[in-house]
């Protein structure tokens, strides 16, 4: 177990080294740079910008260098556990990610284990209850949250509430608790808005699961030990747990490191409909502004987040069926 480990961790070092690179060329391609954006709005407001104070701009921001050196500054300082300055912002990455960062993982952890509670449970009494009334209901509603976009029903959730109910679902916080500094009100304020967004996020996650969980426990009920072990009087509900679902349960396993990045970057789409202060909104100005710096450290965030959380995958799963540490 702990060579196969040591292997698994082995390979992330030129995996990230790798991605990191990617991640700074691709940045990079779109015509232009983040200058090029700040300048073209100061012109269209009227503004005149010569070309002593562009250059002046570029050596300010590090843009004169050539590529190679940006990217090697930039992961000079990354190891030094400096994440730059944002060009936008003109504040520390560290900072600006920091902010949004408390947010994000709470939804995004409320989210995953809404995600696995509901759909572990209807996963297995679907497969148990083939063809019954619920096994429908569950697989109508598994085809619904995979074929509805979030957003799609972020929308939906916020006009039923409003017309309905009279109640505004954006944000996390009401009014008055905003601004307010974290508390015991402003905690439970928070929990009081915060179904919405787990829910939606939740939607599509947990009808991938029950589907998944549904086919993994069927095809593992009709393989022959199951058969056997019935027929050694084995009783139905232990048979069930012991073997089928701890096998079937592999492949959701496998999904964690996919998981974990979405903990930190959150369902940017949905974050924009309902207006919440998440990471997702702020990485997507960044690339939309070519923030180099921004972009550029929380990509390489979700993709250590990536790596780590195969590396969880893997070792759960040799735990969970000791074959694989042999293949």
């Amino acid at each position: 177990m702990g060579s196969y480990v040591l292997k698994r961790i082995l390979y992330m070092i030129p995996t990230l080294l790798v991605i990191s690179v990617i991640t700074f060329i691709i940045i990079q391609l779109p015509p232009g740079d983040y200058l090029t954006s700040y300048i073209a709005t100061l012109e269209q407001s009227g503004a005149m910008v010569s070309e002593a104070e562009i250059a002046s701009l570029r050596r300010q921001y590090g843009l004169d260098q050539p590529m190679v050196v940006q990217y090697l500054q930039w992961m000079w300082k990354l190891l030094h556990g400096d994440f730059g300055m944002s060009f936008q912002w003109n504040r520390p990455v560290r900072t600006l990610i920091g902010e949004r960062l408390g947010l994000t993982m709470v939804i995004s952890t409320a989210t995953l284990v809404f995600t696995w509670v509901v759909a572990i449970p209807i996963g297995i009494y679907s497969a148990m209850r083939q063809y019954s009334l619920g096994d429908y209901v569950a697989t109508v509603i598994g085809m619904l949250g995979v074929a509805v976009p979030n957003f799609l029903l972020a929308l939906v959730i916020m006009y039923f509430a409003y017309t309905r109910f009279g109640l505004n679902i954006t944000g996390l916080f009401s009014r008055e608790m905003a601004a307010a500094p974290w508390s015991v009100a402003k905690f439970v304020d928070m929990l009081k808005h915060i179904w919405a967004p787990v829910i939606v996020v939740g939607m599509a996650g947990t009808a991938q699961l029950i589907r998944i969980m549904r086919a993994g426990l069927l095809d593992e009920l009709g393989k022959p030990y199951v058969e056997a072990a019935r027929a050694k009087g084995i009783p139905e509900r232990r048979l069930i747990f012991k073997y089928p679902v701890r096998l079937a349960i592999n492949p959701l396993v496998s999904t964690i490191g996919w998981s974990l990045p979405g903990i930190i970057s959150g369902e940017t789409i949905v974050s924009v409909v309902l207006s919440l202060e998440t990471t997702g909104p702020l990485l997507l100005r960044a690339l939309l502004s070519q923030d180099m710096y921004l972009a550029g450290s929380f990509i390489l965030m979700l993709s250590l987040l990536t790596v780590i959380g195969t590396l969880i995958s893997d070792i759960l799963l040799a735990l969970l069926d000791p074959r694989i540490r042999y293949e």
